[in-house]
This record gives structure tokens, sequence and C-alpha cells, in this order.
């Protein structure tokens, strides 16, 4: 039995998988985040650490045979999240997180500082990743930065306390999870002293990294006793939440990836190799298994752009909302606004955090269901985005691709996608489990090191539904796509 656990941002998930790959039980609890000005967005790890704490008291309650069973624990999270620790182990601050964009001058002086950093780090500074967060808090918050001991990243600091906290709990990161601070040197997958150094930072103020298949700590006596865990079990290195996602669907080689409709929208492929494309604001990362990498097309509003449209038209769901957009005639959809989904800035292919979101074309006889269908195919317009982004030889390769998040529940959605991208779109078992199901899988890997059978523990899960392109709808699609793309330069003051 293994158990992992991912913390997201609106949730925390936990699920205890056996080793027939039968998900025995899932539990979770939910998150809020702060935004105390505009463009900030924070939480407080000792959020985290209540939700985690009534999740695995539901789990006690709901599955204490199998929760005596678990043999590791494996970890997965929200990336780029800077959570700061002092010398004794408390947290200074807030966590500054992923959607957080108050830095954007803080990027443009650490890619002015280090002209190698697109090769080093493989990606473009932008405000959501890690390393510019410390620059914004050394110039705003001089007096905590110097008290900064150590900096992890959110799943990370979950491993500091669930191995003791203080002065004993370990500080360890997986290479995937790290990819998204710019410190690392992707391709050597170790620390880059000279990106470290324009920050103000050493390397003795980051945690070791480590593999998402290594075991990276081992739980405190005191959490075994209380949550009805055996004492002393590894707690793998794990991943950022999409690296998880992707090894608990089985996409851990070239040619296979996913599509995640959460929070924000991600494209997913797997590669053998480090392919950096900084330009195209595409996320060149470590995959969470030795020897692998992948490339990331990230957008920052997806299915929340879907409840944001629920809360403002007063639907009562998104499925109510998505049964609106469905009803209408195909000349109905063809009629409807466009919609641009920037409501929190956007990255691929724009790296743009001040972005902003927009109907265009309403007009009188619009309704709930036209605005419902623009919002989707907005979003759907923006995965295009980062799908042509990506690399064409590893896009060639993907014949098909997986569909995991909250999003993943619309079948009109996933057959909107299948059409824009030109790929058929499958549904797994165990999908909406999303990135906790890859971290049970990755401590189930740490726990049984040389000698892992990894594909059999990673292998795909069935299919269980499938998602074809709809050849009808291609061509009015691709027509409003085009209007899509003209309008974004014309609104958001960049050329497109």
């Amino acid at each position: 039995m293994y158990l992992g656990i991912d913390l997201g941002t609106s949730e925390i998930k936990l699920l205890l998988l056996a080793d027939d790959h039968r998900i025995v039980a899932t539990t979770g609890a939910p998150l809020t985040l702060q935004r105390p000005q505009p463009l900030w967005s924070e939480q407080h790890p000792a959020d985290w650490w209540a939700a985690l704490d009534a999740a695995m008291a539901q789990l006690k309650h709901q599955a204490p045979q199998a929760l005596a069973q678990v043999r590791a624990i494996g970890l997965s999270g929200q990336m780029h999240g800077a959570v700061l620790l002092d010398a004794q182990g408390q947290v200074l601050r807030p966590a500054i997180l992923w959607n957080d964009g108050r830095c954007g001058a803080e990027c443009a002086e650490l890619e002015a500082a280090v002209p190698a950093l697109h090769q080093i780090a493989g990606n473009l500074a932008m405000p959501g990743f890690t390393a510019p967060k410390l620059l914004w808090v050394r110039k705003h918050e001089p007096a905590l930065f110097d008290r900064v001991a150590t900096v992890l990243l959110p799943k990370d600091w979950l491993r500091f306390e669930l191995s003791g906290g203080g002065q004993v709990g370990e500080k360890a990161m997986d290479a995937s999870d790290a990819s998204g601070t710019l410190w690392l040197d992707v391709a050597a997958r170790r620390w880059s002293p000279t990106v470290l150094a324009a920050c103000g930072l050493s390397e003795a103020q980051m945690p070791r990294v480590v593999e998402g298949s290594d075991v990276a700590g081992h739980l405190s006596d005191a959490l075994a006793a209380r949550w009805g865990l055996p004492a002393g079990i590894p707690i793998a290195g794990g991943a950022g939440d999409n690296a998880a996602s992707a090894v608990g669907i089985g996409a851990t080689a070239p040619g296979q990836g996913f599509v995640s409709l959460g929070t924000s929208g991600v494209i997913f492929l797997a590669g053998s190799r480090y392919r950096p494309n900084p330009p195209a604001a595409v996320h060149a990362f470590c995959h969470a298994l030795p020897g692998r990498w992948h490339q990331m097309s990230v957008m920052l509003s997806a299915a929340s752009a879907l409840r944001w449209a629920k809360e403002a038209t007063g639907a009562a769901s998104e499925a109510e909302l998505v049964a609106e957009a469905e009803a209408l005639s195909p000349a109905e959809r063809e009629r409807a606004p466009i919609f641009l989904p920037y409501l929190g800035g956007e990255r691929t292919p724009y790296n743009n955090p001040e972005a902003q979101a927009a109907f265009i074309g309403l007009t009188h006889a619009h309704g709930r269901g036209h605005l419902a269908q623009a919002v989707l195919e907005g979003v759907g317009f923006g995965l295009l985005d980062g799908w042509q982004a990506l690399d064409a030889d590893e896009r060639a390769l993907a014949k098909q691709l997986s569909l995991v998040g909250g999003g993943a529940r619309s079948a009109h959605w996933a057959r909107l996608l299948a059409t824009l991208i030109e790929r058929p779109l499958v549904l797994r078992e165990g999908g909406e489990t999303g990135a906790a199901l890859g971290a049970a899988r990755l401590g189930w890997l740490a726990e049984q090191g040389l000698q892992a059978d990894e594909a059999a523990i990673c292998a795909a899960a069935p299919v269980k539904q499938a998602f074809e392109p709809v050849p009808a709808w291609r061509d009015g699609l691709m027509a409003r796509y085009a209007r899509f793309r003209a309008l974004y330069p014309r609104l958001n003051g960049r050329a497109g």
C-alpha cells in the first residue's frame, strides 16, 4: 500500500494505492488563497498543514487497516511557490504562489544579470517562477530576506514537516519541481551557482536535489502514531504536479503526454532529452524520473475561467453552463462572442502577467449559453497556442493525449479540444485523481529501490473513454481562432 499526497492550490488530495494498482481510498480538504494586493497570490503553509491533518483524519476513519499497511509516501504539489524558512526552520512569511504576478521587474533584472539564463534554466524568467520572487523579497522585504536560511517549494515544505521539521526535517527537492525555480541547471540536474548568486543566494540555502523516485526522507514517529501509519516509512522525492500527473497516467516516454484542465491549463509532452525553447515561453523541465525531461505549455486560467463564468452569470454549476453551450446549434456557437481567457495574465506563448481577459462581439442576442461557449473556446484557443509552441518533432510523436483535471468531466469541451489540436483525447482509469496517483507511484518506486519494475509501476492505465476530433467543427473553430489571435496584440499591447 502506498500513500500519495498532492498539495494543490484549491485542495489537498490524498490517495491510497494498492500493489495491484487499485485505488483503495481518496480524501481531500479545501484550500483558499489570499490576494492582499493586485497581482499578489499567497497561501500560508500552516493552512496546508491543517488541511493535510484534516484529510489524514478522514483517511484514518475511512481506511484504517489500509493506512496501517502503507510502505511509502509520495508527494506532489503546486510548483514555484516560495516557502522561506529561518535558521530554526520556522516559516518567515506567507508563501508566494505560482500565479502571483508581482515581480515582472525582477524578471527583467534577472535576465539582464544572467545572460546565459535561458540555456541554464531552459525557460524565460516569468513572474510565476521562484527566483524572481526572492529578488522581490530582497528588494521589498530586506530584513526578512537576510533571515532566509532555506527556500523550499510547497510540497517540499510538507516533506520537511513530515520528517520532523525544526532542526531535523529533511530538506530535499526533486529535479522536476526544482526546474521551475530558475536556479536549476536543467540539463545537468543540479543547482546553478551563477543564477543563485544573481539572486543573493547560495547552494547552502537550497535543499539537496533528488530524483522523484529517490528516498528523500522518512516519516517522523510522532506523525506515524497520530495518523496510524507505520513508523519510519520512506518519503519519495516526488514531483511537481504536472510531472506527477504524467507518472500517474503513464506519460513517461517520448510520444506520451497529456492535456490538463485544472486551475491552469497545461499540455505536457515527455521526452528523452533537454529541448529548451524560451522565446515561445515553453517550459523545458526535468521529468520526475531519472534521465528524462519534458516540454510543457502553460496557460494560467483554464477550468478556473469556467468557474469564474459560473459565478459571474449565476449558473448553478459549471456543468449547467457547459450543457447550455452544448445545447446551442452549430450556427449559434459560431455566433458566440470571442473570449480572451487571460483572467490572471498568461504564460505560453506571451509571458505577460498583465494580460487581461475580454469578451469581444457581445450583442443583445447573446445569452448565457453563448458566453459559456465563448469561454470553452477561449481556453481551447489558448491551449492551441501552447500546442503550436511545443517542439514539432515531439508533437509528431504524440498520436493521442490523455486528458486530466476537473475540466476533463465535460465531453463537449473534450471534443472541442481534440478538434483544435487534431489528436484524440482519452480519459484513463484513475485519471481524475491526477497528481496524487503519480505521487503514490513515486513512493512505490522509492520503496522498491533498485528492484523496482518502473514499466510495471508506471504503466498507462486502461482507457475508459475516448474523444475524437469532430471534422465538422474544424473550419468554424479555426476561423474563430484567427480572430482570437488577432485580438490579443490589439487589447494587450504586445505583438502575438
